[in-house]
C-alpha cells in the first residue's frame, strides 16, 4: 500500500508537470501573439502618420482602422495572458508542492514499513502471550518446588536412619566383648576388683550428707 500510494503522488507529479509544460507553451505563445499585434498597431500607426505626411487622408483613415484592429487584439492578448499566467502561477506553485509531499513519502516509506513490521510482531507476541496463563505456570512451579524439597527431606531422614541402624550395630559389637570378658571372669573365678555401680556411688554420697546435717 505505501508503494502504490508512492506511485500514485509520483503519477499525479508527472502529469501537473505535463500540464504546466503545456500551459507554460500555450502562455508563451500568447505572449509572441501580444508582442506581434502590438508590433503591427505600432506600425500601421506610423504608416497612418506617414500617409498625412503624404496628404493621403484616406489613406491615413485605413492605417489608422488597422492599427486599430491589431491594438484591440493585443489588448484581448494581453488580458489572456494575465489570466494564462495566473493559471500557470498557481500551476508551478501545486508542482512544487507535490514535489516536497512525493519526496517526503519516498523518506518515509521506509520508516513506516519498519513501524508497520514492528507493529505486527508486536500484536503477534500479543496474541501469543494472551493465551499464557502465568499465576498457574508459577503455581505448577512452586508445587514441583515443593515436591522435590519433600523427596530431599524424605532421602535425608532415611539416610539418618540408615546411620542410626549402623552406629547401633557397631555399638552392640563393641559392647558385647565387654560382656563377654567379664562373663569369663566370673566363671574363671577372676579376682578382678568390683566396680561401685554408678547408683551405689550416688547413694553413699546420700547417706554420708544426711549424716552430715544430723551432727549439725
Amino acid at each position: 500500500m505505501l508503494e502504490q500510494s508512492v506511485q500514485d503522488l509520483q503519477n499525479d507529479l508527472v502529469k501537473m508537470r505535463q500540464a504546466s509544460a503545456q500551459v507554460m507553451a500555450s502562455t508563451k505563445q500568447l505572449e509572441k501573439r501580444m508582442e506581434q499585434a502590438e508590433t503591427s498597431s505600432q506600425e500601421w500607426y506610423k504608416r497612418a502618420k506617414l500617409a498625412v505626411e503624404k496628404g493621403e487622408d484616406e489613406l491615413a483613415k485605413e492605417a489608422l482602422k488597422r492599427r486599430k484592429t491589431f491594438e484591440d487584439s493585443a489588448a484581448s492578448l494581453r488580458t489572456q495572458l494575465e489570466s494564462q499566467r495566473q493559471v500557470l502561477s498557481k500551476l508551478l506553485n501545486d508542482t512544487k508542492t507535490l514535489e516536497n509531499k512525493v519526496a517526503e513519502a519516498n523518506s518515509k516509506k521506509d520508516t513506516l514499513k519498519a513501524r508497520a513490521q514492528s507493529a505486527k510482531a508486536s500484536r503477534a507476541l500479543s496474541d501469543l502471550t494472551s493465551g499464557i496463563d502465568a499465576q498457574s505456570s508459577l503455581a505448577a512451579f512452586e508445587r514441583m518446588e515443593e515436591k522435590v524439597m519433600t523427596l530431599e527431606a524424605e532421602a535425608e531422614a532415611a539416610g539418618e536412619l540408615t546411620g542410626d541402624v549402623i552406629s547401633s550395630q557397631f555399638a552392640a559389637l563393641e559392647g558385647g566383648d565387654d560382656i563377654e570378658s567379664e562373663l569369663l571372669a566370673l566363671k574363671g573365678g577372676s579376682s578382678k576388683p568390683k566396680q561401685a555401680l554408678p547408683g551405689a556411688v550416688y547413694d553413699d554420697a546420700i547417706e554420708a550428707e544426711l549424716k552430715e546435717l544430723k551432727e549439725d
